[in-house]
């Protein structure tokens, strides 16, 4: 899945606009690499989301199409 819908989808990001807008930023990273809008993204992929000074790292531990709000919390983890 892509990286920006996945954001979406997992509910990290809001809006899929502003997914994108973080990857073309280059404030994102999958596995350490510098991340665009469409780059794959992988159950076990550990992505780091930085936001100002703070950043967040998530690890994948799912990905699918569509969940309802209370289950996207079960597609990542939060490792720091």
């Amino acid at each position: 899945m892509r990286l920006d819908k996945y954001l979406k989808v997992a509910r990290i990001i809001k809006r899929r606009t502003v997914a994108r807008d973080f990857a073309a930023n280059e404030r994102v990273l999958i596995n350490g690499k510098m991340a665009k809008p469409s780059s794959e993204v992988k159950k076990g992929d550990i992505i780091v989301l930085q936001i100002g000074d703070k950043s967040t790292t998530f690890e994948v531990l799912d990905i699918k199409e569509n969940v309802k709000a209370t289950e996207a919390k079960n597609l990542y983890r939060i490792v720091e």
